[in-house]
C-alpha cells in the first residue's frame, strides 16, 4: 500500500488534491510499512495504476521538475490548476506516453514549448486563463488553435503585448514560421555493400536545427552539417557497406525550431539475392502444408521440384504465399496428398542477383504393399520348373488327342463293317447273307472261334461280336442235332416281303 499526503485523498487509481497547500513539490505516494518482514512490493506497479492526478490551489508549485512524474507511467489525466506554476522543464512528460488530458488552466506560464507534448497524442489541453507572453515561442499554440487541433479553438486565450493584452488569434510575428525541408531523393536504390549520400536542407526563420533520425539502421553511418546564414541548415548522411537489413528502411529528416516541426523521409532499398531461411517438413493442416520463409529484393521467383521434375501447379499442389517487406512467407499446400506424392522437395528462389535452392524430403503416406498381388520371381532351384511343367502338359494333351482319334477311327469302323454283317437284318427275320464260300456260315461266326452248341444264347439268337441277333432256324442246316436243347422242328411261316434275295449260293 501506498501512503497519500495529508491534503490529498487517493484511492488505487486516483489521487485528488483540492485543499490549498503550500508544498512545494509534487505530491509523491510514499511506500507504507505493512510489518510484512521479507516481502517485496512492486512500487512500480503500485505507481502505474494511478491513471488521474488532480491538483489545485497548491500556491508553493511553482516548477514541474522531469523527475515528479517519471513513476506514473500509467497516467492519462494530469490537471495541475490555479497553482504558481510558471516553469514545466523540457523533459516533464517524457515518461509518461499515455496522457490524453492536460489542464494548466489558471496558472501563471508566460511562455510554453510545443516540444513538451511532441511524443503525445493529446486529445484535450485546457489553457483557459492563461496568458503568455505575445512572442514567436507561443506561435505554435496559435497554428494549433487555427488548425483545431487538441481541442485549443474551443477556447479564448490571450497574450500580453506590452501592456496590452490581446486574443492569441490576433497576435502578429514577423519571421516566425514553421521549417520548410527539402531532401535530394525521394528515394535510392542500392546493392548491399555499397556507399550512398543523401542530403537534406532545412530552412525558415527562426533558423531551424536539422538532423536525421537514424535510430534501427544497422549501415554505419556520418553526418555532416553546414550552416548557410541566414536561414538554411543543410545536413549530409553517407551510409557505409549497406546492410540488407536496412532494405525499405525510411531515412527520416527534421528541421525544428520555436514554431513547431517539418519532416522529409527518403525510402531505402538495398538490394540482394535470395536465401531461403525456412523449408520445413509436410505439416497437416487444414491442407498440408511444406512451409517456406524467402527472403531476397528484387523479390525472387519461386520454382518447385519434386524428385528433380518441375511441378505444375493444380487445384491439388498449388503455392500460397504473402509478401512482407523483402520476405516471401508460405506454404506449398496438397490437397489429399498420398504415398505417389512422398519425396524430395526442391525450392528455388531466383533473382537478378542470383539463385539459391534448398531440399527437404516430403513423407505423405506409407506405400501399400503389392507383395500378395505379385507373384514372386522363381528361385534358382525352380528356374527349370516352368519349362518342364509345360513339356508335360504338352505330352497328356498329345495322348489325349491320339486317344480321341483312335476312337474315332474305332467308331467309324464299327459303324462300317458292323453294318455289313454276315447277318444282315431287316425286320423280325434274319436272312444269313455271307462273302464267304461256305455251307455253314454259323460256323464261321466269331472268326470260327464258337459254334452253335457252346453260345450261352437264347435258342433264336446267335452272336456276331458281342452283338446277340435273333434269327430263325432252318431245320435243314441244323437237322443233325446242332440244336442241342430242342428237337427239329418245321421252319416257321416267313412272309415273301420279309424275304430279300442277296445273291445265289449254288446249292441248297
Amino acid at each position: 500500500m501506498l501512503d497519500c499526503p495529508p491534503t490529498c485523498s487517493c484511492s488505487q487509481t486516483e489521487i485528488y488534491c483540492n485543499k490549498s497547500d503550500n508544498g512545494r513539490f509534487f505530491p509523491l505516494l510514499a511506500l507504507q510499512d505493512t510489518g510484512n518482514n521479507g516481502t517485496s512490493v512492486d512500487i512500480a506497479e503500485l505507481f502505474k495504476n494511478i491513471t488521474s492526478i488532480h491538483i489545485e490551489n497548491w500556491t508553493g508549485l511553482q516548477t514541474l521538475r522531469d523527475v515528479d512524474m517519471e513513476l506514473y507511467t500509467g497516467l492519462q489525466r494530469l490537471t495541475i490548476m490555479n497553482c504558481n506554476l510558471w516553469v514545466i522543464q523540457a523533459r516533464a512528460f517524457a515518461q509518461n506516453p499515455h496522457l490524453r488530458y492536460i489542464n494548466l488552466s489558471k496558472n501563471p506560464l508566460t511562455t510554453l514549448s510545443w516540444q513538451l507534448f511532441q511524443h503525445l497524442q493529446l486529445s484535450e489541453l485546457r489553457l483557459d486563463g492563461v496568458v503568455f507572453d505575445c512572442g514567436c515561442d507561443i506561435r505554435w499554440i496559435q497554428l494549433w488553435q487555427q488548425r483545431g487541433e487538441a481541442g485549443l479553438h474551443t477556447q479564448q486565450l490571450y497574450c500580453k503585448d506590452g501592456a496590452s493584452k490581446i486574443r492569441l488569434q490576433n497576435m502578429y510575428i514577423d519571421n516566425c514560421d514553421l521549417p520548410e525541408i527539402s531532401v535530394s531523393h525521394s528515394s535510392v536504390l542500392v546493392l548491399e555493400g555499397d556507399n550512398v549520400t543523401v542530403s537534406c536542407n532545412g530552412s525558415g526563420s527562426p533558423l531551424p536545427e536539422v538532423d536525421w533520425t537514424v535510430s534501427g539502421l544497422h549501415s554505419i553511418n556520418t553526418h555532416l552539417s553546414n550552416v548557410y546564414w541566414p536561414n538554411i541548415h543543410s545536413i549530409n548522411l553517407t551510409l557505409f557497406n549497406i546492410s540488407r537489413d536496412d532494405n525499405n528502411f525510411q531515412l527520416t529528416c527534421i528541421a525544428e525550431n520555436v514554431v513547431g516541426m517539418t519532416n522529409s523521409s527518403i525510402q531505402l532499398n538495398v538490394q540482394f539475392p535470395p536465401v531461403i531461411l525456412r523449408l520445413a517438413e509436410p505439416e497437416q493442416r487444414h491442407d498440408t502444408c511444406i512451409e517456406f520463409t524467402v527472403r531476397g529484393y528484387p523479390h525472387p521467383k519461386l520454382r518447385w521440384f519434386h524428385e528433380q521434375k518441375e511441378i505444375v501447379e493444380n487445384e491439388y499442389i498449388r503455392t500460397e504465399m504473402d509478401f512482407y517487406q523483402d520476405y516471401l512467407e508460405g506454404c506449398l499446400t496438397f490437397q489429399n496428398p498420398t504415398h505417389i506424392n512422398n519425396g524430395n522437395y526442391t525450392l528455388e528462389a531466383s533473382n537478378s542477383l542470383g539463385t539459391v535452392n534448398k531440399t527437404v524430403y516430403g513423407h505423405f503416406l506409407i506405400a501399400p504393399d503389392l507383395n500378395d498381388d505379385v507373384p514372386s520371381p522363381p528361385s534358382d532351384g525352380d528356374a527349370g520348373r516352368p519349362d518342364e511343367d509345360t513339356f508335360g502338359v504338352s505330352i497328356a494333351v498329345g495322348l489325349a488327342g491320339f486317344a480321341c482319334v483312335l476312337l474315332l477311327v474305332l467308331f467309324v469302323l464299327i459303324n462300317k463293317y458292323g453294318r455289313r454283317s454276315k447277318f444282315g437284318m431287316k425286320g423280325p427275320v434274319a436272312v444269313i447273307s455271307g462273302e464267304e464260300d461256305s455251307a455253314s456260315p454259323l460256323h464261321h461266326v466269331n472268326h470260327g472261334i464258337i459254334t452253335p452248341c457252346t453260345l450261352d444264347a437264347g435258342p433264336d439268337a446267335v452272336v456276331i461280336g458281342m452283338t446277340r441277333i435273333p434269327v430263325v432256324e432252318n431245320p435243314q442246316y441244323f437237322r443233325h442235332g446242332h440244336n442241342c436243347n430242342k428237337p427239329a422242328t418245321l421252319v416257321q411261316h416267313i412272309k415273301r416281303r420279309d424275304i430279300i434275295l442277296k445273291r445265289e449260293l449254288g446249292e441248297g
